[in-house]
């Protein structure tokens, strides 16, 4: 594979506007070599209009060439000559940064002549790129560091919480010793910010701290938010009651949110340190092509600036990943370094052989079952039997609720095919966990399995109706009761078999959907209830399954459901169902992110709602009246409906775009796919409004035919919404480079403000040091400073191994800071440390000697 596409497959999708734009330095490298060539060409066309001149110039070369100066790589002296220096980089100091930030700027030494101008382009449009490659990494760098600091203070909370949980009894002296806070961080100049994460119950110092944390713990609460139907529901309840108790299951969920963080965070760290490689290959490659190309050696002054660059010479984020591993290890892996790397660095998830072989195998005997339910059907007649209507009415709406599940797992398996060839980045989109996510190929198994069971189904229907024994009659009725029995069965299913991760994660999510708004909003779970939207002739089917088979239907084989008031009552409310779902859904999102905008959104839900009652009770009742207002209603909600689907989920129709009616980014290459997009979505959405039409029979279709028809063209609608709805959605994200999760950490919020504000308390009372909680990264000097020149008592605790300090009587300032010596030295020391400590009496008298 060359370097362009593979360059182009190891990208971060969310921040590929932020690598180098290899494939654009390239378009200027075929520029120059074109330029050079058209030169070269001129100048040989100029030799042949003059044979003297040419000759002159064919004796010259052979002499040179004899005495070993001619320029093999090309005509021009200058090009031959390795040591001349063909550019100049120099740093540029950026007045409105900080003194860190530095521009970087090529001067092309070269004097200008014919061909050379094409070159300096290409340099100033390197300089460009490595500018903002550089200013990236170093943003993102700060903000790594930053999320350390956080991730630093929540450690230190939840190991005091782990020690309060286990031991309640935990005995907190009443006037702790203050020790320097600034150690949680470790030494300014010798460590890095996560060190003190690693070291948190190893020194004296960490004793001290986790005791002020355990003194907090007293008096303040876990701040959860409310994200369970229950935590919810106590919330409303309660109201802003403080609950002082701490829990073990509090703390499982605290530990698993700091767990997860750190996983995404690690991450986060090895997406930086591939971004940094990538990007100085990508350098590397591009200017030794334009060495080759010009046969000039410029890449090696250019890739030594590359090297001593912030991009190269940065540590911080090797250094944070080793700190992260060793603290993750300890405090979640209990010291399994097996264990814990297998968690934050998960193996590649691998094909599978099997799997494509069973998509195969299943696909061949669908086919074969399809082919002979065709030829069963037309060899008997069943068409134009007596019993096709009673077919149509009672057993093909029960099978037709396998056809549209089969269907709407059909088309997400395209979406998956289409999202990865695309590079959208869905399953960070999802949250799926990449060890465990379902590819298109897994999809296309479940699937093609689900229709066998089915066809075979109908198969052995058809078999036994035509069976003239009457023992059949009522177990051919039976057969799709339990085909849903065994689907039931295996996704409730507990044991580890057929994807039971993915299975209840699908059913966690379905009930997150059911109990909207008690549960938090996220991508998924409104996405899950826009599939639902699709699927409400799927739940009017488990309707009728359970009046056909809970009230002995299917004994008489008849159907007496649609004589029912209460059959009929809830057939209209279960198609209320889903978009009651997503309009609950958007008034959670709208009061918990304050996104007034959700209203507008909810209102479409609202009107689709209207429109689905109102065309229910037409078809059910009729009349002038009750069409007139179906009509309306549905024609408004199939306007609104359109409208949103095109310019806000899929964010296109922009007037004022690069891409005329379109939005400035594109996913696909072909802009006439977007357009065909449009007109099928509207087409298919007219199609919704069929039954308002009057349009409910064809003559050569059965009413249950023309209404699955119906539905698997909304069906085909969904899944092509799918597609352009998280590309739109993927596309969010690469605008805002967000590539990570963004998990909460707001759990132990309370907790930290808590420590520092009675920690200031205390220290004032007490007139103990007190140096703040900050990363050594943004620590000030001014601070630095006021914590090197304070010279003030440091109050005892019975508690601690160190003995009691008095006023230090002699002390000695430098300009380093303050320090003891003499008596008060061998006064502080730990006595059984005795021999390790600095031999200050025997320096001493070497300096009496001196």
């Amino acid at each position: 594979m060359k370097f362009g596409k593979e360059f182009t497959s190891q990208m971060v999708p969310e921040w590929q506007e932020a690598y180098v734009n290899y494939s654009n330095l390239k378009a200027f490298l075929k520029e120059i070599l074109l330029s050079r060539r058209r030169i070269q060409k001129n100048k040989s066309s100029s030799l042949l209009l003059s044979p003297r001149r040419a000759k002159l110039y064919k004796r010259n070369s052979l002499y040179r060439a004899f005495s070993g100066l001619t320029n093999r790589h090309g005509h021009n002296s200058d090009m031959g000559n390795d040591h001349i220096e063909v550019v100049s980089v120099s740093e540029i100091q950026l007045e409105e940064q900080q003194s860190e930030f530095l521009k970087y700027e090529t001067m092309f030494l070269l004097s200008p002549r014919e061909g050379v101008e094409s070159e300096r382009v290409f340099f100033r449009k390197l300089d460009d790129e490595f500018n903002k490659v550089i200013n990236f990494y170093r943003g993102k760098v700060e903000e790594v560091l930053m999320e350390a600091e956080e991730l630093n203070k929540q450690m230190d909370a939840l190991v005091a919480l782990r020690i309060k949980i286990n031991d309640p009894h935990f005995d907190i002296p009443s006037t702790p010793r203050s020790s320097d806070m600034l150690t949680i961080f470790g030494n300014i100049q010798g460590s890095s910010t996560l060190e003190g994460i690693q070291g948190l119950e190893e020194t004296p110092e960490r004793d001290q701290n986790k005791m002020i944390y355990l003194d907090i713990l007293n008096k303040v609460k876990i701040n959860v938010l409310p994200e369970s139907a229950l935590s919810t529901l106590k919330a409303i309840v309660d109201g802003p009651k403080s609950d002082l108790s701490f829990s073990k299951k509090e703390l499982r969920n605290v530990q698993a949110k700091l767990k997860q963080a750190f996983v995404e965070f690690h991450r986060k760290l090895r997406l930086l340190k591939n971004y940094s490689f990538l990007n100085q290959l990508a350098f590397s490659k591009i200017l030794k092509k334009y060495d080759k190309i010009t046969s000039r050696n410029a890449s090696k002054t250019y890739l030594e600036m590359v090297e001593n660059s912030y991009l190269s010479q940065s540590d911080e984020v090797v250094k944070l990943m080793e700190r992260v591993e060793a603290s993750f290890i300890k405090h979640f892996a209990n010291a399994n370094r097996r264990h814990g790397m297998r968690d934050l660095r998960p193996g590649a998830k691998r094909d599978k052989h099997r799997v494509t072989f069973f998509v195969g195998c299943f696909f061949g005997c669908s086919i074969a079952l399809v082919s002979a339910i065709i030829l069963i059907v037309r060899a008997r007649g069943l068409l134009k039997s007596e019993g096709r209507d009673q077919y149509m009415t009672n057993i093909f709406p029960l099978y037709s609720l396998f056809a549209y599940i089969v269907l709407h797992m059909l088309m997400y398996a395209g979406n998956i095919y289409f999202w990865k060839r695309c590079r959208v980045n869905y399953s960070f989109i999802f949250g799926f966990n990449r060890n465990r996510e379902l590819g298109y190929k897994e999809i296309l198994l479940l699937s093609s399995a689900l229709a066998v069971l089915t066809l075979a189904a109908v198969l052995s229907n058809l078999d036994m109706e035509m069976d003239e024994r009457e023992g059949f009659t009522t177990l051919t009725e039976l057969v799709p009761l339990g085909l849903v029995t065994v689907v039931l069965i295996i996704m409730f299913c507990p044991f580890n078999i057929i994807y039971r991760a993915n299975r209840f994660l699908l059913i966690a999510c379905l009930w997150r959907c059911v109990c909207a708004p008690l549960y938090k909003v996220n991508f998924p779970e409104f996405f899950l209830a826009d599939q639902l939207t699709s699927q409400v002739q799927l739940l009017r089917t488990l309707e009728f399954y359970i009046c056909y088979y809970g009230w002995g239907d299917f004994k008489r084989r008849t159907n007496t459901c649609n004589q029912s008031k209460t059959y009929q009552i809830f057939y209209i409310l279960i198609a209320v169902i889903p978009y009651w779902f997503r309009l609950l859904q958007c008034f959670r999102i709208m009061f918990e992110r304050k996104d007034y905008g959700q209203a507008r959104n909810g209102l479409k839900y609202l009107s689709t709602i209207i429109a689905v009652i109102t065309r229910t009770i037409y078809v059910q009742r009729g009349g002038v009246t009750m069409r007139i207002i179906a009509a309306s209603s549905s024609g408004v909600a199939t306007i609104y409906n359109t409208y949103w689907d095109m310019v806000k989920d899929w964010g296109l129709l922009c007037r004022d775009s690069k891409n005329p009616w379109l939005r400035d980014r594109l996913i696909l290459s072909n802009k006439w796919v977007y357009f065909v997009a449009m007109v099928v979505n509207v087409i298919l959405r007219l199609a919704w409004m069929q039954t308002v039409l009057d349009f409910h029979e064809a003559p050569w279709l059965h009413r249950s035919t023309m209404i699955f028809v119906v539905a698997v063209l909304e069906i085909i609608r969904r899944g092509i919404w799918n597609f352009f709805r998280v590309e739109n959605e993927h596309l969010n994200n690469v605008g805002n480079f967000r590539a990570f999760k963004l998990y909460d950490l707001k759990s132990l919020k309370d907790i930290r403000h808590e420590v520092i504000n009675v920690f200031d308390s205390k220290a004032e009372a007490n007139k103990v040091v007190h140096n703040p909680i900050m990363s050594p990264i943004q620590m000030t000097e001014a601070t630095v400073e006021k914590m090197k020149t304070s010279n003030v008592p440091i109050a005892s605790s019975e508690s601690t191994i160190t003995p009691p300090l008095e006023e230090p009587e002699l002390t000695t300032t430098s300009a380093e800071g303050t320090y003891l010596v003499g008596k008060e030295f061998t006064s502080q020391m730990v006595s059984e440390w005795q021999e390790a400590y600095m031999n200050n009496n025997y320096l001493k008298t070497f300096l009496k000697e001196i």
